[in-house]
C-alpha cells in the first residue's frame, strides 16, 4: 500500500515549488497561471528513523522504506467548473488518490501574482472546495442516471445504490462535500468504485514565508479566520516551500542542524507525512533480518493475516500465525534473540490487531 497524495491549489500559491522540493523532482516552475498543465508525479520515501536503526541492528544488506506517490495538478481558478482557466479536466488525475493536500497561499511577495488579487486563504480555501463540490456534483449527476436505469430491472443491489448516490446529489447541492454526508467510509463501499474528490481525506499545507516556518497551525487559524473552513488543527500543516527548496539541496548530514537554527524539529515532508498518516488512519509495521529490513504500510485495525498479505498474497491465504514485537522492546534488548529470550516476541494468531511499529515474522502454508 503506498500513500497517494494529490496536490491541489489555486494558481501561483507555490504547488510546483513545493512539489519539486518534497519530491526532488525538476518540475516547471513560473510566475504565471497554469504553468503545469500535464500532472507532475514523484515517488518519495516516508522518513521513518526506526527503519534505520532495525536495519543497523539486524545489520541488514537492504533497506526498503515505504513510499507516498504526490501528483501535482493544474492549478484551479473560480469557476474552472465552467471552463474558466483550463477548467477542472485535469482533477481526474487525482481521482484515485488517497488524500487530498489543498496547498494555500500564506505568503506574501509583490513579484508572484495573486490570481485573486491579494492574500485571502478564508477565501482561496472556499474557492476551490467549491470547485470541488461542483466537479462531484455533475459526477453525481451522470452516476444517477446510469443508476436509475439499472433499478428497473429491480435488483436490490441497484436500489441501494441509488439511494447513497441521491443523498450525495442532495448533500452537495446543499454545499456539503461527501465526506460530511457519509463520514464513516464503510457507508460508501456500495459505490467504492465511484471516486468522490470529496470524499477524500483533506490536508491543508500553509506555504508561509521564511519569518513564519516555525508558526504553529492554531496560529494562523486564529490569525486569518480560519475555524469555519478549517475544523481541526492537524489537518493544516504550515511550510515554507523556498525552506523546504533549501532543504532538499543540503546534504542529509547537514539538514537537521539546518531545520533546528530555523527552530523546527522537522522537515515539512516529514510534518506532511505524519498528519497524512493520523488523518488517514495509517500505521507501519516491519519486517527484519540480514536480508532486508522493511517497512509497510497498513490501515490501522487491521488484523495479522491482512497485514501478512502485504508482505505476500500467499501469506494471508495460508496464515497460521505470527512472531511479533513491539519495536522498542526490540530495540531496547538488542535485536530477534534476546526478545524472544525475555518473553517480549510473542505467537499470535489471526485475531491479533496490527499496531504501530511492530516487528512481525509470518508463519504460513502453501
Amino acid at each position: 500500500m503506498s500513500l497517494k497524495i494529490g496536490i491541489i491549489g489555486l494558481p501561483n500559491v507555490g504547488k510546483s515549488t513545493l512539489f519539486q522540493a518534497l519530491t526532488s523532482n525538476e518540475v516547471d516552475v513560473a510566475n504565471y497561471p497554469f504553468c503545469t498543465i500535464d500532472p507532475n508525479v514523484g515517488m518519495v520515501e516516508v522518513p521513518d528513523e526506526r527503519l534505520k536503526k532495525l536495519a543497523q541492528l539486524s545489520k541488514s544488506a537492504k533497506t526498503t522504506p515505504t513510499v507516498i506517490e504526490f501528483v501535482d495538478i493544474a492549478g484551479l481558478v473560480k469557476d474552472a467548473h465552467r471552463g474558466e482557466g483550463l477548467g477542472n479536466q485535469f482533477l481526474a488525475h487525482i481521482r484515485e488518490a488517497d488524500a487530498l493536500a489543498m496547498v494555500i497561499r500564506f505568503f506574501e511577495d509583490g513579484n508572484v501574482v495573486h490570481v485573486a488579487g491579494g492574500i485571502n486563504p478564508a477565501e482561496d480555501i472556499q474557492t476551490i472546495n467549491l470547485e470541488l463540490i461542483l466537479a462531484d456534483l455533475a459526477l453525481a449527476e451522470k452516476c444517477l442516471n446510469a443508476a436509475s436505469r439499472e433499478t428497473k430491472s429491480g435488483d436490490k443491489a441497484a436500489i441501494a445504490k441509488l439511494n447513497v448516490l441521491e443523498k450525495i446529489k442532495q448533500g452537495l447541492d446543499r454545499g456539503e462535500p461527501v465526506r460530511h454526508i457519509f463520514p464513516n467510509p464503510e457507508d460508501l463501499e456500495i459505490i467504492n468504485e465511484i471516486q468522490f474528490l470529496t470524499s477524500k481525506k483533506m490536508l491543508y499545507i500553509a506555504n508561509v514565508g521564511e519569518d513564519m516556518a516555525a508558526v504553529k497551525p492554531e496560529e494562523l487559524i486564529k490569525k486569518y479566520g480560519l475555524p469555519a473552513v478549517i475544523q481541526d488543527p492537524d489537518t493544516l500543516i504550515p511550510i515554507s516551500a523556498k525552506i523546504e527548496s533549501e532543504i532538499a539541496n543540503l546534504p542529509s548530514a547537514e539538514r537537521r542542524e539546518y531545520l533546528a537554527s530555523l527552530n523546527l524539529e522537522r522537515s515539512g515532508l516529514d510534518r506532511l507525512t505524519r498528519a497524512a498518516y493520523g488523518t488517514l488512519g495509517l500505521i507501519s509495521f516491519f519486517t527484519t533480518g540480514e536480508k532486508e529490513t522493511r517497512a509497510w504500510t497498513i490501515q490501522r485495525g487491521w488484523a495479522a493475516p491482512r497485514a501478512a498479505g502485504r508482505v505476500h498474497s500467499d501469506m494471508e491465504k495460508g496464515f497460521i500465525s505470527a512472531d511479533v514485537c513491539a519495536y522498542d522492546n526490540f530495540i531496547e534488548l538488542g535485536g530477534e534473540e534476546a526478545a524472544r529470550r525475555a518473553g517480549k516476541m510473542q505467537k499470535q494468531g489471526r485475531e491479533y490487531e496490527m499496531r504501530d511499529g511492530d516487528i512481525c515474522i509470518f508463519y504460513f502454508s502453501n
